[in-house]
């Protein structure tokens, strides 16, 4: 910042498995969200490393990193970020153009929006889409290019009660599917709570619940 240097993350320290699922709480501005666009390669940390499966994303070029992000890194957001001129197919297949070859991308986009309940809704708009449902479009979009790692922030935030219990059922149901590693960055305790690793971060220091 102008004059001063903010420190918003330290000493963070730890190693997560293919398999796992992990949520992490703490009070607003704290660097939760920071520190998961660092986990996913969005982000560039000021010091230290990250590594998943074997290999440091930030060591790599421009192009590298995308395309390291797009087949290893899966991204669910409080806000869908779903394209309002795409339909629900479309919006789940967006991650696939970029890739060299057509490796059943359909199918698997229409058997995941079977799985989260949508399979009625394949050429609907995301403004005819219930929040719930849109989140629900935005994990299939997550999960179609199956990523080792799936970020999750805040993925329920705007949701109501009954949402939230649909959309964190289908999160830890897909993670079982695909046996992947699973982290959510969550204000909710109730939602914190359904995940096996559970962690606080707190005046920039990460320590386990």
């Amino acid at each position: 910042m102008p004059g001063e240097s903010l420190k918003v993350l330290s000493e963070i320290d730890f190693d997560l498995q293919a398999g796992d699922t992990a949520s992490i709480v703490g009070p607003s501005g704290s660097g939760k969200s920071t520190l998961l666009y660092i986990l996913g390669a969005l982000e560039a940390p000021s010091s230290g490393r990250i590594m998943l499966d074997g290999l440091n994303p930030f060591e790599m070029d421009e192009q590298q990193l995308a395309d390291f992000r797009n087949r290893k890194i899966g991204f669910v957001f409080q806000d869908h970020h779903l394209l309002p001129q795409c339909t629900v197919l479309e919006n789940v297949l967006i991650p696939t153009l970029v890739a060299e070859s057509d490796d059943g991308f359909q199918k698997r986009a229409m058997d995941l929006l079977n799985q989260v309940g949508l399979s009625s809704r394949l050429h609907h708009r995301p403004s005819e889409l219930s929040g719930g449902e849109k989140q629900r479009v935005a994990l299939a979009r997550a999960l179609i290019m199956q990523p080792q790692l799936l970020l999750c922030d805040e993925p329920t935030g705007n949701l109501d009660h009954r949402s939230t219990e649909a959309v964190t059922s289908l999160l830890l149901e897909l993670h079982r599917q695909q046996n992947n590693l699973l982290i959510v960055v969550t204000h909710n305790t109730d939602v914190a709570s359904k995940f096996k690793l559970k962690y606080e971060l707190s005046e920039t220091r990460l320590r386990s619940l």
